[in-house]
Protein backbone atom coordinates (compact mmCIF):
# COMPACT_ATOMS: atom_id res chain seq x y z
CA UNK A 1 0.00 0.00 0.00
CA UNK A 2 1.34 3.59 -1.06
CA UNK A 3 1.05 6.40 0.83
CA UNK A 4 -1.48 8.37 -1.39
CA UNK A 5 -3.39 4.86 -1.28
CA UNK A 6 -6.95 4.43 -0.05
CA UNK A 7 -7.48 2.88 3.55
CA UNK A 8 -10.66 0.65 2.26
CA UNK A 9 -12.21 -0.27 -1.34
CA UNK A 10 -15.31 -1.56 -2.38
CA UNK A 11 -15.65 -4.83 -1.87
CA UNK A 12 -17.05 -5.48 -5.87
CA UNK A 13 -13.73 -3.70 -6.84
CA UNK A 14 -11.69 -5.38 -4.31
CA UNK A 15 -12.71 -8.97 -5.87
CA UNK A 16 -12.18 -8.14 -9.35
CA UNK A 17 -8.80 -6.40 -8.82
CA UNK A 18 -7.75 -10.05 -6.88
CA UNK A 19 -9.26 -11.69 -9.77
CA UNK A 20 -11.20 -13.62 -8.01
CA UNK A 21 -14.31 -12.77 -11.01
CA UNK A 22 -13.55 -11.75 -14.72
CA UNK A 23 -15.32 -8.30 -14.17
CA UNK A 24 -16.84 -6.15 -11.85
CA UNK A 25 -20.46 -6.89 -12.54
CA UNK A 26 -19.65 -10.77 -12.11
CA UNK A 27 -18.42 -9.35 -8.55
CA UNK A 28 -21.18 -7.09 -7.84
CA UNK A 29 -23.64 -9.84 -8.84
CA UNK A 30 -21.80 -12.71 -6.36
CA UNK A 31 -22.05 -10.42 -3.49
CA UNK A 32 -24.94 -9.42 -3.80
CA UNK A 33 -26.18 -13.03 -4.76
CA UNK A 34 -24.63 -13.85 -1.01
CA UNK A 35 -21.91 -16.07 -2.59
CA UNK A 36 -19.17 -13.67 -0.74
CA UNK A 37 -19.02 -13.29 3.22
CA UNK A 38 -17.27 -10.36 5.04
CA UNK A 39 -15.69 -10.81 8.36
CA UNK A 40 -18.41 -13.74 8.56
CA UNK A 41 -21.19 -11.61 7.59
CA UNK A 42 -23.12 -11.19 3.93
CA UNK A 43 -22.05 -8.03 2.82
CA UNK A 44 -23.21 -5.49 0.09
CA UNK A 45 -21.20 -5.19 -3.38
CA UNK A 46 -20.32 -1.36 -1.94
CA UNK A 47 -19.33 -2.45 1.28
CA UNK A 48 -16.02 -1.37 2.61
CA UNK A 49 -12.43 -3.72 2.68
CA UNK A 50 -10.10 -3.16 4.65
CA UNK A 51 -6.40 -4.89 5.15
CA UNK A 52 -6.85 -7.50 7.83
CA UNK A 53 -10.56 -8.35 6.78
CA UNK A 54 -11.78 -11.97 6.22
CA UNK A 55 -13.02 -13.11 3.28
CA UNK A 56 -15.06 -16.10 2.04
CA UNK A 57 -15.63 -16.88 -1.57
CA UNK A 58 -18.11 -19.44 -2.92
CA UNK A 59 -17.65 -20.72 -6.14
CA UNK A 60 -18.94 -23.92 -6.02
CA UNK A 61 -18.38 -26.65 -5.03
CA UNK A 62 -15.23 -24.64 -3.80
CA UNK A 63 -15.04 -22.64 -0.51
CA UNK A 64 -12.62 -19.94 -0.18
CA UNK A 65 -11.45 -18.15 2.81
CA UNK A 66 -8.62 -15.05 2.69
CA UNK A 67 -7.01 -12.84 4.45
CA UNK A 68 -6.89 -9.23 2.72
CA UNK A 69 -3.31 -8.12 2.92
CA UNK A 70 -3.23 -5.27 0.44
CA UNK A 71 -6.21 -2.94 -1.30
CA UNK A 72 -5.92 -2.30 -5.03
CA UNK A 73 -8.87 -0.11 -6.85
CA UNK A 74 -7.34 -1.33 -10.63
CA UNK A 75 -7.08 -4.99 -11.87
CA UNK A 76 -3.07 -5.11 -12.28
CA UNK A 77 -0.87 -8.17 -13.33
CA UNK A 78 -2.03 -11.85 -11.37
CA UNK A 79 1.17 -11.66 -9.72
CA UNK A 80 -0.19 -8.03 -8.29
CA UNK A 81 -2.97 -9.77 -7.41
CA UNK A 82 -1.62 -12.74 -5.72
CA UNK A 83 -0.28 -10.44 -3.27
CA UNK A 84 -3.57 -8.51 -2.03
CA UNK A 85 -4.40 -11.66 -0.23
CA UNK A 86 -3.49 -14.49 1.80
CA UNK A 87 -5.31 -18.23 1.52
CA UNK A 88 -6.22 -19.62 5.30
CA UNK A 89 -4.64 -22.59 5.84
CA UNK A 90 -7.57 -24.30 7.07
CA UNK A 91 -9.20 -23.37 3.62
CA UNK A 92 -6.32 -24.49 1.53
CA UNK A 93 -6.30 -27.98 3.10
CA UNK A 94 -10.03 -28.17 2.48
CA UNK A 95 -9.78 -26.95 -1.11
CA UNK A 96 -7.45 -29.36 -1.88
CA UNK A 97 -8.99 -32.39 0.10
CA UNK A 98 -12.13 -31.40 -2.31
CA UNK A 99 -9.88 -31.80 -5.30
CA UNK A 100 -8.61 -34.98 -4.52
CA UNK A 101 -12.26 -36.35 -3.79
CA UNK A 102 -13.85 -34.70 -7.02
CA UNK A 103 -10.65 -36.59 -9.26
CA UNK A 104 -11.49 -39.81 -7.62
CA UNK A 105 -14.91 -39.94 -7.88
CA UNK A 106 -15.77 -38.60 -11.49
CA UNK A 107 -18.70 -38.07 -13.19
CA UNK A 108 -19.55 -40.36 -15.94
CA UNK A 109 -19.72 -38.37 -18.88
CA UNK A 110 -21.02 -38.95 -22.71
CA UNK A 111 -17.46 -40.06 -24.81
CA UNK A 112 -19.18 -40.33 -28.16
CA UNK A 113 -18.93 -38.04 -30.69
CA UNK A 114 -21.94 -36.24 -31.70
CA UNK A 115 -25.24 -35.88 -29.82
CA UNK A 116 -25.60 -39.13 -28.21
CA UNK A 117 -28.39 -41.63 -29.48
CA UNK A 118 -31.99 -42.38 -28.13
CA UNK A 119 -30.28 -45.61 -26.73
CA UNK A 120 -26.96 -43.34 -25.57
CA UNK A 121 -29.13 -41.46 -23.72
CA UNK A 122 -31.03 -43.85 -21.93
CA UNK A 123 -28.15 -45.38 -20.82
CA UNK A 124 -26.96 -41.96 -19.15
CA UNK A 125 -30.04 -41.25 -17.71
CA UNK A 126 -29.32 -44.60 -15.72
CA UNK A 127 -25.98 -43.85 -14.51
CA UNK A 128 -26.89 -40.19 -13.53
CA UNK A 129 -28.74 -39.56 -10.26
CA UNK A 130 -32.32 -37.82 -9.92
CA UNK A 131 -31.20 -34.45 -10.95
CA UNK A 132 -33.51 -32.07 -9.92
CA UNK A 133 -36.31 -31.26 -12.57
CA UNK A 134 -36.41 -34.71 -13.60
CA UNK A 135 -39.93 -35.89 -13.39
Amino acid sequence: MTPDSPDSVRLDRWLWAARFYRTRSAATRAAAGGKVELNGQRPRPASAVRIGDEVAITKAPYETRIVVRGLAERRGSAADAAGLYEETAASRRRRERLARQMRVHRVPRYEGKGRPTKKERREIERLRPDWPGDD
